[in-house]
């Protein structure tokens, strides 16, 4: 789930840049930016990079839940899951290409500035298990971007990062079933 929310940016940036520049490939990758061994991802190389740096659970309030009826009883699902997601977005091209870097990572923003979030209605290649995706970019302070980086294992590339909330990961499971009121003027305290 996490990597369809994830690949559907992605795609969607791609769709964008596609579009936008008559491209052919590519331009926008998921994947890390250096590999656990310390050597540059190869398939990073002069590439728009999300990279997942962080996954928490939401603490919003509890989001009643749809019952349906089924006889005397109702069912009883297990609760769904609302996470949010940080994501790094970094432009990693080499020093002869940093006009380039600049020019995708600004036009990757001003997408998901226009399209902050994406569900079925504006994107319905959406995975049907995620209800809604919403994107809010986050500042970071220099030291917090500096151990952010330094915990990436690169060095600084000019990025943005997000913070995707709402991700709704809710298998439908029925946990259990609960008998149904069926007269509530019933006086039980007598």
């Amino acid at each position: 789930m996490i990597n369809a929310a994830i690949t559907h940016l992605a795609n969607q940036l791609n769709q964008q840049f596609k579009n936008n520049f008559q491209l052919l490939e590519d331009v926008v990758v998921v994947s890390n930016l250096v590999e656990l061994d310390g050597s540059v991802a190869a398939n990073a190389n002069n590439k728009l990079v999300l990279t997942l740096v962080n996954i928490e659970k939401d603490s919003l309030p509890y989001r009643p839940h749809q019952a349906h009826r089924g006889n005397d009883r109702l069912p009883v699902h297990s609760s769904p899951l609302y996470l949010n997601l940080y994501l790094m977005m970094s432009a990693n091209f080499g020093a002869g290409n940093y006009a380039e870097a600049l020019k995708t990572i600004s036009q990757a923003i001003s997408f998901f500035q226009q399209q902050a979030v994406f569900d079925r209605q504006n994107s319905p290649g959406l995975d049907s298990r995620i209800e809604k995706l919403i994107l809010d970019m986050e500042n970071l302070k220099i030291p917090d971007l500096n151990n952010l980086w330094s915990l990436m294992g690169g060095r600084y590339l000019p990025s943005a990062f997000y913070k995707v909330r709402m991700i709704t990961v809710d298998a439908g499971a029925i946990i259990g079933q609960v008998p149904m009121i069926t007269d509530p003027n019933q006086n039980f305290l007598r």
